[in-house]
């Protein structure tokens, strides 16, 4: 590979097992919407997981739980409206999403990115015909089937879908023995996949040792990654008055930024800042940051989570779901009884420069100090990669070691 590039791969596996909104709601409430969750589930996860680092992609996660919501009645519906903020049944809604889903299909000048879900259905269940045409126009959803009596076979069906849909990034997703002893009759699976060049890329004779320091306060040396560029930056302030620097590296084409955001006293922990993380102040970075010429530094680092979401979902307030008795998808199927068994969550996201990768590359390189403002993630950052049409978080994460 000859320049900069990231790949970020997600899938997220939600199981069934047999056992409002106002309408004409605006596009702009919407991209607020879709970003509220984004923040809500991220804190969550953060909060409820305690790691180091973690990666997630809001966007996939979101389209999973919109298209449960179209087969979703009752008390189980309003839960998963309340989480999103939508109900999908909403015109409006539905073309808000689809311009989203048409607007992240057309990959172009380097950028690649693909959501896609699917249904792996029991052979035999008989489904409903107006659930099976949403699912066909939701997110590049499709219909497949399954035979989940034999489990081995139904986890490499669905591991092989994965792999393709994420140019191979996430392997295996379910293991051989997910299945059982009760099989079920649904499996959603959803994948998210982004793959880009920068805008300005980094070069790799730049990248350096240097320092980082940790969450506990210990040095690490890490490869990090250089380049002085005309960029988005901006200080700003949580409301206990901890500052914080923001800067916004756009990939080729500038449809999708990766925001990098970092306490500026290295004596606040990041938790100060992703705790008064909201939407609004997301939403007002892009509009409040001056373009300046910075040198950059930024470690190269690679992450992978996987994050159980039948912990997650109940704490943003689904907790139907996920209980047999009380468990609602009638809209999906007149079969009684059916209920999310298992709610899986994985993410993978690689930075680096690109081209090829020595071993041994620990020598240091020598900068020319400049006098230009200096952004330099030594320390842990959170970091997210925005749509720029629809505002929607493709991937939002963390970073407290970057050798993890």
């Amino acid at each position: 590979m000859s320049s900069l590039h990231r790949a970020c791969f997600i899938v997220s596996l939600l199981c069934c097992y047999c056992s409002s909104m106002a309408s004409c709601i605006s596009y702009d409430k919407l991209r607020e919407l879709n970003l509220h969750f984004a923040v809500r589930l991220y804190q969550t996860l953060v909060n409820m997981e305690n790691r180091t680092n973690l990666v997630v992609s809001p966007s996939s996660v979101a389209s999973s739980l919109g298209l449960l919501q179209f087969g979703a009645q009752g008390n189980t519906f309003a839960q998963m409206e309340s989480i999103l903020g939508y109900n999908v049944h909403d015109v409006t809604v539905q073309d808000f999403m689809e311009t989203m889903f048409s607007g992240l299909a057309n990959s172009s000048q380097g950028t690649a990115i693909h959501l896609a879900c699917a249904l792996f259905i029991q052979t035999g269940t008989t489904f409903s015909p107006r659930f099976i045409q949403y699912a066909a126009l939701w997110a590049n959803s499709s219909l497949q089937l399954a035979n989940f009596s034999e489990p081995g076979m139904t986890a490499t069906q669905i591991n092989q879908w994965v792999s393709s849909n994420t140019g191979g990034g996430i392997q295996p997703l379910v293991p051989c023995d997910e299945f059982g002893p009760v099989f079920p009759q649904i499996a959603l699976v959803s994948t998210m996949y982004f793959k880009s060049t920068w805008k300005t890329k980094f070069s790799f004779t730049d990248t350096q040792t240097l320092p980082f320091i940790s969450t506990d306060g210990s040095t690490i040396k890490v490869p990090m990654m250089h380049q002085t560029a005309d960029v988005n930056y901006g200080q700003f302030e949580t409301p206990s008055l901890k500052r914080f620097t923001v800067v916004e590296l756009p990939y080729i084409g500038n449809t999708v930024s990766m925001f990098v955001v970092r306490p500026s006293d290295r004596n606040t922990p990041l938790s100060c800042i992703e705790a008064n993380l909201t939407s609004k102040s997301m939403a007002q970075w892009a509009n409040s940051m001056k373009r300046m010429k910075m040198d950059v530094f930024l470690p190269r680092f690679r992450l992978q989570s996987h994050s159980n979401l039948r912990n997650v979902l109940p704490a943003l307030g689904a907790t139907d779901l996920f209980d047999p008795w009380k468990a609602n998808f009638k809209g999906i199927s007149e079969q009684s009884g059916l209920y999310i068994s298992q709610a899986i969550h994985k993410a993978e996201i690689e930075v680096a420069e690109g081209g090829t990768r020595a071993s041994g590359v620990t020598a240091m390189v020598l900068l020319k100090r400049s006098r230009m403002p200096v952004f330099k993630a030594d320390r842990p950052f959170f970091f997210f990669l925005r749509q720029a049409s629809s505002g929607s978080i493709l991937f939002i994460g963390r970073v407290t070691n970057p050798l993890e």
